[in-house]
């Protein structure tokens, strides 16, 4: 596969995700010398990987002999007000900005920017890094089809892609698979600290806990069937595994319940930020 682009592309943010996105990039064909990357102080990893390709980050990009077909805006939210509005003087008429910043509307980007830009607002998660993400977009009523493919095709060097229409989606978006990978992490915590609590040495116990947490998700990602049947497979009436879920499965106090909580919490804060 080859991933191509009509002109240049500036990344603004090397760190992980916006390395893992380069990574992503340079692997599926970007040709270097279409790329520029904007980042004061990249770390380490993102410093090595732009050696690798002949390419160095720059403090600042004031000017461009043209403006870049693509602007990825990777930096953190907290210095976008600083970085950003710089950035938008590169932009051209056949520009479109592409962000990945939390909580960033796509009315936040348009003010800086000239009227009728394009602009694409996505909610990556962090298996990006090992390729394994998901990401969502949505665009706004001036990214044309060819903008869009460009931008399914950047993203999809990270993982799966999907697509809304609605920007009051991304707070949904953002509160399940944005925050899940915390979700799941936490959940594998938890079930070491199980392990322990009924006999099991501490280092046996992490290691019983993440391999399980990650074989199954594999296991979810090969398998054409459901994450219920799947489920149901495990489960033997009036066995461990059903005297676990019994647990579990609670309605008024179990799982669904903390998830649901858990998912709204986190939506409403997403909402909050994007104020």
């Amino acid at each position: 596969m080859s991933l191509r682009i009509d002109g240049t592309l500036l990344l603004a943010g090397a760190g992980n995700m916006g390395s893992a996105m380069l990574a992503g990039w340079l692997q599926e064909g970007l040709k270097p010398a279409q790329i520029i990357v904007q980042d004061p102080a990249p770390p380490p990893r993102a410093t090595e990987l732009l050696a690798q390709h002949g390419l160095t980050a720059q403090a600042a990009v004031a000017s461009l002999a043209d403006p870049p077909a693509v602007i990825v805006v990777a930096v953190k939210p907290q210095v976008m007000d600083e970085v950003f509005p710089l950035l938008a003087n590169l932009a051209g008429n056949s520009t479109v900005v592409l962000s990945i910043a939390a909580g960033r509307t796509i009315a936040s980007f348009a003010k800086h920017l000239p009227e009728g830009t394009a602009v694409v607002r996505a909610m990556p998660n962090t298996p990006a890094a090992v390729g394994r993400g998901i990401t969502v977009g949505v665009p706004n009523a001036h990214v044309t089809a060819r903008q869009r493919a460009i931008c399914d095709a950047l993203l999809g060097a990270i993982g799966e892609v999907s697509w809304v229409d609605d920007e009051n989606l991304i707070d949904a978006v953002t509160a399940v698979s944005g925050s899940g990978p915390a979700y799941v992490f936490y959940l594998t915590e938890c079930l070491a600290d199980a392990a322990v609590k009924v006999g099991l040495a501490p280092e046996l116990a992490q290691k019983l806990a993440r391999i399980t947490v990650t074989g199954s998700g594999e296991l979810l990602h090969r398998s054409d069937l459901g994450a219920d049947v799947l489920r149901q497979n495990v489960t033997s009436p009036g066995g461990t595994t059903f005297a676990a879920l019994q647990v579990l499965m609670a309605e008024d106090h179990g799982l669904p319940q903390l998830i649901r909580e858990a998912v709204t919490a986190a939506a409403r804060r997403s909402r909050e930020l994007a104020k």
